[in-house]
Formats: C-alpha cells, structure tokens, sequence
C-alpha cells in the first residue's frame, strides 16, 4: 500500500493510477487525513462482494464498526 497527498496524486496522476493497475492500492491524503483509495477495478468487485456477504449473513454478532475493520484488514495486507 502507497501513502500519498492529493496533491501529489493531482500532479502525478498517471504514476499513481499504473500503480492501481499493477494491483497496488493507493491510499490518498488531505491535510494528513484519508479520504480516499485508489484500487484496481478487480479489487474493489472482489472487496464489495466480500463486505455484501458479511452484510447478507448478518450472523457476525460484530456491530457495524467490527464488520468494517475486520474486511479492511484483509484489503489492506493484499497488494
């Protein structure tokens, strides 16, 4: 996983998005804050189904925040 600025990302686009295809994730900050990742279209299908089907069990007896956290720890080791 790459940290980035957006304005590092706004002036190195193309750098940043071959990163993404290449199957790294880019994790873009403003003012030292997240606010967005950049990651190939292959991951984002493959993380939104697997969050769906933590939502469809609904049989975790993990709250929201739990459910969240324990998907984004098997995105954010990947790459």
């Amino acid at each position: 996983m790459t940290t980035a600025t957006a304005t590092e990302v706004q002036n190195n686009f193309g750098k940043f998005l071959k990163m993404a295809i290449e199957g790294q994730e880019v994790v873009i900050l403003k003012n030292g804050t997240e606010v967005a990742r950049l990651i190939s279209r292959d991951r984002t299908v493959s993380f939104l189904t697997d969050s769906l089907v933590g939502v469809l069990k609904n049989n975790t007896g993990l709250d929201r925040e739990s459910i969240r956290s324990e998907r984004m720890e098997k995105y954010e080791g990947a790459g």
